[in-house]
């Protein structure tokens, strides 16, 4: 078993010294510590749902009360109609 470990290719980052890492790489080349190229996230994540102060609906929803707000500040800037 050893001996399969020994023959696995290495991960060759650089290290902080300059050397190459002498991990086992994965798959992907790199060791566990080094990591490799990400694939990103996945395709269709939920995760990245807006919701609360940010989301559209909130934001469209306050521009709807500043608007009002500031056609009410006008109304009451032109004094009362005669």
């Amino acid at each position: 078993m050893l001996l399969d470990m020994q023959r696995a290719p290495r991960c060759g980052a650089r290290t902080r010294s300059g050397k190459p890492c002498q991990s086992p790489g994965m798959p992907n080349g790199r060791c566990r510590m080094h990591g490799g190229p990400s694939p990103g996230a996945p395709k269709g994540n939920q995760n990245a749902f807006k919701h609360g102060r940010y989301s559209a609906s909130s934001i469209q929803h306050r521009r709807q009360i500043a608007a009002l707000i500031n056609e009410m500040r006008e109304v009451v800037q032109a004094g009362p109609v005669k």
